[in-house]
């Protein structure tokens, strides 16, 4: 569980970087570290949390959202994001906003199921390896 746990804080990371490399309206405020990090951390919580919660409420309510649940979940987690005073991320136009969301959900979803994948094939050659 910690080993998912940690996989995923590094595919949203990847996710917000991603982000702040191609959108000028996406800013990962590098000179606030810290803030960052805090920000990584509170995401991947909060869209832990949300991602169920809002399927639930689109099921019921709208179940034709329910293919944009996973964006519409990182929407609200990076506004949560946004709005902590510990600084870390801004966003500032409405395409680093509706794009952000996308490419977030996208490189984190993509993270979630690739690096396992990559880690655990890495690990299996490492024991090939020592087994000669």
């Amino acid at each position: 569980m910690l080993y998912r746990a940690l996989l995923y804080l590094v595919s949203a990371g990847l996710g917000l970087i991603v982000a702040d490399a191609v959108l000028p309206g996406f800013r990962i405020q590098w000179d606030q570290w810290w803030g960052f990090l805090v920000c990584i951390v509170v995401f991947a919580v909060l869209q832990s949390v949300l991602a169920p919660w809002v399927s639930r409420l689109a099921d019921r309510y709208a179940p034709v959202l329910m293919g944009g649940i996973g964006i519409f979940s990182t929407l609200i987690a990076l506004i949560v994001v946004v709005l902590l005073p510990v600084g870390g991320l801004r966003i500032v136009d409405l395409a680093g906003w509706l794009l952000g969301a996308v490419i977030v959900w996208l490189v984190t979803a993509l993270g979630s199921v690739l690096l396992p994948l990559v880690l655990l094939r890495r690990r299996d050659e490492a024991k090939r390896e020592s087994r000669r």
